[in-house]
């Protein structure tokens, strides 16, 4: 079972908005943190996303959400900037004098209008809670069927909300992703996840289940590390962090997936690591977040609302 929880990280505070069959997950950095992002699905749900390619000016964020809801999950970092803003916390306007500042908050969605209802989406409320609830409580947040993983699913299993930290010499890196990808998390010949093989379905159960109406998906996720990277590096472990979902789902970065993955480094001065250290980081990277995808589908909890919706890892498991 993957170990660990992504607030391991020095400087990341994270909390969920579960609302039963959506939510949104809000990933604060108070200090602020340097960020990239890489996607690679050809169906992307994103905001703010071209302000952090290495070549444009703004290199430090504020908090990353992930959200539910499609396109009108976009709607909760709205909540997550006033929640910032209300704390001061955001990219001043005027240096070292009083005046407006803009909390800078990319984000991410999936697609999970299918399980459920609809027209239930998150909403700029719902960031808001998030962004206060992890600004009060720095503590672990938990994973499985929770926040943007609440109407997440992994094929034909229910997906979630996955974390997985590791020491790295004197760095931590941890990954928190949202698990809602087209392609499989099973090897259907051999019944365990690609990712994992001590975790394993019964194959004559799983060959039975009939996935969701549509291929709308998203594998979302931010690798987070308090390694001083500059904006480049960041783009780099972003990219190979993307190794990871291909290790663990099959096929990975269809057309109708939008999987985007962001790194945050919460080091004070983005100063950079060497090219030795920076192969380390992103080698983590990799792993760290094909561990978190088996962790949001193993801990994934039945759906007892939506009898329609995908089943869990849980209900057709081999112990």
């Amino acid at each position: 079972m993957p170990s660990g929880f992504f607030s391991d990280v020095p400087g990341i505070q994270v909390a969920h908005q579960s609302l039963g069959d959506t939510g949104c997950t809000v990933i604060v950095a108070p200090e602020s943190a340097t960020c990239a992002v890489d996607v690679r699905g050809g169906g992307p749900g994103t905001r703010e996303t071209d302000l952090l390619e290495p070549h444009n000016t703004v290199s430090r964020v504020h908090a990353v959400c992930l959200s539910g809801g499609s396109a009108y999950g976009l709607a909760a970092a709205d909540g997550v900037m006033r929640a910032l803003e209300e704390h001061g916390i955001g990219f001043r306007v005027l240096e070292d004098t009083p005046g407006p500042i803009v909390p800078i908050v990319p984000a991410a969605v999936i697609f999970d209008l299918l399980v459920g209802d609809p027209a239930h989406r998150p909403t700029v409320a719902d960031g808001y809670a998030a962004a206060q609830a992890a600004l009060a409580n720095p503590a672990s947040c938990d994973s499985g069927s929770v926040g943007a993983g609440c109407g997440a699913s992994a094929g034909v299993l229910r997906g979630g909300f996955g974390q997985s930290s590791q020491q790295i010499g004197s760095w931590m890196m941890s990954v928190g992703i949202v698990a809602n990808p087209v392609g499989s998390v099973v090897d259907p010949d051999t019944g365990c996840l690609w990712a994992d093989a001590k975790h394993k379905v019964d194959v004559e159960k799983f060959e039975k289940l009939v996935p969701l109406g549509t291929k709308l998906n998203t594998t979302i996720g931010v690798i987070a590390t308090n390694a001083p990277l500059t904006k480049a590096q960041a783009k780099r472990v972003a990219m190979v962090g993307h190794d990871g979902i291909a290790i663990a789902v099959r096929p990975a970065h269809s057309p109708l997936d939008g999987d985007t993955l962001f790194c945050m480094s919460t080091a004070p001065e983005a100063t950079g690591v060497s090219v030795a250290q920076l192969g380390q980081l992103c080698q983590a990277a990799s792993v760290l977040v094909a561990r978190a995808l088996v962790d949001a589908v193993v801990k994934a909890q039945p759906n007892t609302q939506h009898p329609g919706a995908p089943v869990a890892y849980s209900e057709i498991a081999l112990t």
